[in-house]
C-alpha cells in the first residue's frame, strides 16, 4: 500500500494535534513533523520532502506568519511541490487557495469524512511522493485563437503560452508576460520587451487557466506579480518595473492586493 508522508504548519498546538488524530486513522497517511510557524515549516518541507503539507493560512498568531506565501516559497525551492491541503477556521480564504493551486480545502474541526475524500483524492491521483527533483523542464498551454485551450496537467513547472491562429504558432515565455488587459471578447498580452499581443480569448478565461504568479486585481487587468515594481494603496495602483504603465487594481480584487504585498514581506525583505 502506497504510503503518503506529510507535515502540519499551523501555530495552534490543539489544532496539530487533531490533525494528527484524524489522520492517525488512515494506515496511508505517515506522520512526519509539525511545525508552529512559517520559518521551521519550511525548514522541514526542504529537509523531509513529505508528499503533503496541512496548512493553517489564518493562524491566531500573526507572528507565525502562515499564510499562502508559504506555497509560493516552496515554489523558489522545487520543481514540483508537495500536495498542500489547506487547515483552516474559515471559508472566505477558499478562492484565494484555489488560485495558489492547493490539493484541498478542510475547514476545522477536521472530520473523518473530509480526510476520507483527501485520501480517495490521492489515490485517484496515483500521487507520486518520490523527492522532488530540481529540474526545470518546459510545458505548454496552447490558447487556441480558432479552437479551445490545451490545459497542462502540471503547470508547476517553467511554462511556455503559444497563441494560435490559422497555423500562426506564437510562442511566448509565461515568465516575460507582464500582464493582461481586457479589451472586449479579446486580450491584450503586454511583454516585458514592451510588445503587445492580441489573443481572442476573454480576461476571464486567462484567469482561469492562469495561477501564480499571475493575480487578478481589476475587471480588465490580470498582472505577474514579478513585475510590480510598487504598490500605492491610497491611489489603488500598482506600477510595472522598466515602465510607465500605472495599473489600478479595484475593491473587488483587494484580497489579492494584499497577498501580494504579503508575498513580498515573506521573502528575503527589508522594509525601510
Amino acid at each position: 500500500m502506497k504510503k503518503y508522508s506529510y507535515i502540519i504548519v499551523d501555530d495552534d498546538a490543539e489544532s496539530i494535534l487533531k490533525t494528527k488524530t484524524t489522520a492517525a486513522g488512515f494506515s496511508e497517511l505517515s506522520f512526519t513533523a509539525s511545525a508552529s510557524n512559517f520559518q521551521e515549516g519550511l525548514n522541514l518541507v526542504l529537509e523531509h520532502k513529505p508528499s503533503l503539507v496541512f496548512l493553517e493560512i489564518d493562524p491566531k498568531n500573526k507572528a507565525s506568519e502562515l499564510s499562502l506565501a508559504f506555497i509560493s516559497e516552496l515554489h523558489r525551492f522545487f520543481q514540483e511541490i508537495p500536495k498542500i491541503i489547506i487547515t483552516t477556521n474559515k471559508k472566505d480564504k477558499a478562492f484565494d487557495a484555489i488560485q495558489y493551486g492547493v490539493f484541498d480545502y478542510i475547514l476545522k474541526p477536521v472530520a473523518h469524512v473530509d480526510f476520507l475524500k483527501s485520501v480517495l483524492r490521492l489515490k485517484k491521483a496515483n500521487l507520486d511522493s518520490k523527492t522532488p527533483q530540481f529540474i526545470e523542464e518546459p510545458t505548454s498551454i496552447v490558447i487556441d485563437n480558432v479552437n479551445n485551450v490545451t490545459i497542462p496537467q502540471n503547470v508547476e513547472k517553467p511554462l511556455t503560452i503559444c497563441i494560435k491562429s490559422y497555423g500562426d504558432y506564437r510562442y511566448l515565455n509565461a515568465a516575460d508576460i507582464c500582464y493582461f488587459q481586457a479589451d472586449n471578447n479579446s486580450t491584450d498580452i503586454y511583454l516585458n520587451t514592451g510588445e503587445m499581443i492580441t489573443a481572442f480569448k476573454t480576461l476571464k478565461h486567462f484567469e482561469s487557466v492562469l495561477t501564480y504568479p499571475f493575480i487578478r486585481i481589476h475587471n480588465s487587468y490580470v498582472i505577474n506579480r514579478n513585475y510590480i515594481a510598487r504598490i500605492h494603496s491610497g491611489n489603488s495602483i500598482c506600477y510595472i518595473k522598466n515602465s510607465s504603465k500605472k495599473i489600478p487594481f479595484s475593491k473587488t480584487y483587494k484580497t489579492n492586493v494584499d497577498q501580494i504585498i504579503s508575498d513580498f514581506a515573506a521573502g528575503n525583505y527589508l522594509e525601510i
